[in-house]
């Protein structure tokens, strides 16, 4: 499954960057997550999580690594995570370009799925991928806007 996007976040490109490429502050805005682990500092982590797919419920821990990082324009990772009915693969690039107003921020995700779950809850999987991204973006943009933020 691919899903892809624009954000527009009105903030300097440095203080994006910084947000974006620190796994404490992402998973602060990643719903279900319940613990980060950082395995190599500013290359490899850890993160538990959990998310509901209809009934069934998927806890996860996975492994997150900055493949690519080239300051501040992209970055490239890459997740492998393990739960008791799921094994996860993916992907993740982010682009940042000034858009006049702050940046604009596009990103691109891609996921496989694979076990028993995946095949429970195939139909379910897009959509939820999808409110989950809505709701990580919608929170990262908050708290990377707002006035009491790190926004120097």
């Amino acid at each position: 499954m691919e899903i892809r996007g624009t954000e527009n976040i009105a903030a300097p490109r440095e203080v994006v960057w910084r947000f974006v490429t620190d796994p404490e502050s992402v998973a602060g805005c990643m719903p279900g997550v319940e613990s980060v682990r950082i395995l190599e500092p500013g290359r490899r982590f850890e993160v538990v999580g959990s998310v509901k797919l209809g009934t069934v419920g998927l806890k996860s821990k996975s492994v997150i690594e900055f493949v690519e990082l080239v300051e501040p324009e992209r970055a490239r990772m890459t997740v492998r995570g393990r739960g008791s009915n799921a094994v996860i693969d993916g992907s993740s690039e982010l682009h940042l370009r000034d858009d006049g107003a702050g940046v604009a921020l596009d990103w691109e995700w891609t996921v496989r799925v694979g076990g028993p779950l995946a095949i429970l809850a195939s139909r379910l999987l897009k959509p939820v991928t999808e409110r989950v991204l809505r709701d990580f973006f919608v929170s990262m943009k908050a708290k990377i806007e707002e006035p009491s933020g790190d926004s120097a």
